[in-house]
């Protein structure tokens, strides 16, 4: 992971001495230096309480190195964690052409608070293929329905909303459907 920290903090206008002082408890602007420059390891702790000293998420403070490809170490399965037989990669996930996201900010069905769940936009003649799957369906006035595509019939959506004792409710005509592809969980 790269740092970002100095970016950030010139992009907002700010010294070190202004982040030293900003963080919780305060600090010296020389410390600030040292870990903007790698010159002292950039600790979560430490991370978490820069971030809060800019105003940012401490994800905003982070960058991955440019390699498109992540090396695997290890493989996990129901007997532990393992080596793997042959070398494997994990490669970034592309943001796709007129891709969404939608934020969890509480708890619903497998959904956790914190969670980004990355939407890949459909058209109606592809409202077929998401069967079964979670969407995202734009409604009148600016409201949204999030729940399982369960059927389809016509020009009408049936769609079950999460969380126990939900009802199906049916949407007429969207113009598109966000389509869950990705979720985005936080440790």
């Amino acid at each position: 992971m790269i740092s970002c920290i100095r970016d950030v903090r010139k992009a907002k206008g700010l010294t070190l001495d202004d982040v030293g002082k900003r963080c919780a408890p305060p600090t010296t602007a020389q410390t600030i230096g040292r870990l903007e420059t790698g010159t002292r390891t950039l600790s979560l702790h430490w991370l978490n309480r820069i971030a809060e000293a800019l105003g940012v998420d401490s994800a905003a403070l982070l960058s991955l190195p440019d390699q498109e490809e992540l090396p695997v170490a290890a493989i996990l399965d129901h007997k532990g964690a393992h080596a793997l037989d042959k070398a494997e990669n994990i490669y970034q996930p592309t943001i796709e052409p007129a891709m969404l996201a939608l934020r969890v900010k509480s708890s619903i069905g497998d959904y956790r608070a914190g969670d980004d769940v990355w939407l890949s936009r459909r058209a109606p003649e592809q409202f077929t293929g998401a069967l079964n799957r979670d969407v995202l369906v734009p409604r009148p006035a600016g409201r949204y329905l999030f729940g399982r595509l369960i059927g389809r019939e016509n020009n009408r959506l049936q769609i079950l909303p999460l969380g126990s004792g939900a009802r199906q409710q049916i949407v007429s005509d969207p113009e598109w459907i966000g389509v869950a592809a990705r979720l985005v969980r936080e440790l």
